[in-house]
């Protein structure tokens, strides 16, 4: 049986690899995303270009178009319905020609694996600064294992729909002290998240790397709790789930050698 392995770089940047197939999650390959500086762990070393990157919504530092260009090669870009055109103007006819527009329900297939797009409750738009907007997305990929990557999101009612799955990563925090509850998963609504979903395996991601510059002592325990605190209350919330809390830079791997 295959295996499939997570590397986590940070924030929502992941390298997943499926059945010989990779896929790379809303990368921030930089240390800094505008007013934001990474403030923990190493800038990512990817092993390569992955076979697709999956970009979960237009906000900056998911669809982060300087780490984008720094990727090279020719990954299919797998965009929210709507973010086509964005693609277009802000990396050109050429990447906008590898690009394919997902909505909730629909799907595409990378090499061995299939990738469905899935609800997201968080706002799809570029920023109040832009006209530009598309719908927020999840996605869920089958190949050897079924894994969902929930992008940004509060909790929803059709969390339950994406059950059971083997693997979620699941957003639980965010990159400043004044980040609000609407839109996005604390700790706790995390592991309600988790239970939703009946994920065998869960890893926390989007938060501990990102922090607005200048803001490192202000409510720091937003910065560098949340995963810790997701995996406590998940033993009580969901507990036929297994928690790891990877450091940047570390990967999971679930299989017959998990």
């Amino acid at each position: 049986m295959s295996t499939t392995s997570v590397t986590w770089w940070g924030h929502s940047t992941v390298w997943l690899e499926d059945s010989g197939t990779t896929l790379l999650t809303d990368p921030v390959l930089t240390d800094r995303v505008a007013h934001l500086k990474r403030m923990a762990g190493p800038t990512p070393e990817l092993p390569g270009v992955p076979d697709a990157v999956l970009l979960s919504h237009l906000h900056a530092d998911h669809f982060h178009v300087a780490s984008l260009r720094r990727l090279g090669g020719s990954p299919k870009l797998i965009v929210p319905r709507g973010a086509g055109s964005f693609v277009a103007r802000s990396m050109g006819l050429e990447a906008a020609s590898r690009t394919v527009e997902l909505a909730p329900g629909e799907e595409t297939t990378v090499g061995s694996v299939r990738v469905r797009a899935v609800p997201a409750a968080h706002d799809g738009g570029r920023g109040p600064w832009s006209r530009d907007r598309a719908i927020a997305i999840g996605f869920v990929t089958e190949g050897a294992a079924r894994s969902w990557y929930a992008g940004d999101t509060g909790l929803f009612d059709e969390m339950s729909d994406l059950a059971p799955l083997d693997l979620a990563l699941i957003p639980v925090g965010g990159w400043g002290p004044t980040l609000g509850s609407h839109g996005h998963l604390d700790a706790a609504a995390g592991a309600e998240a988790l239970r939703r979903a009946k994920a065998s395996w869960a890893v926390p991601v989007h938060y501990g790397t990102l922090w607005p510059m200048g803001m490192g002592r202000v409510r720091s325990h937003m910065f560098r709790e949340p995963g810790a605190n997701f995996a406590r209350l998940a033993e009580r919330t969901a507990p036929d789930s297994v928690v790891r809390v990877l450091a940047p830079g570390e990967t999971l791997t679930i299989g017959p050698t998990a």
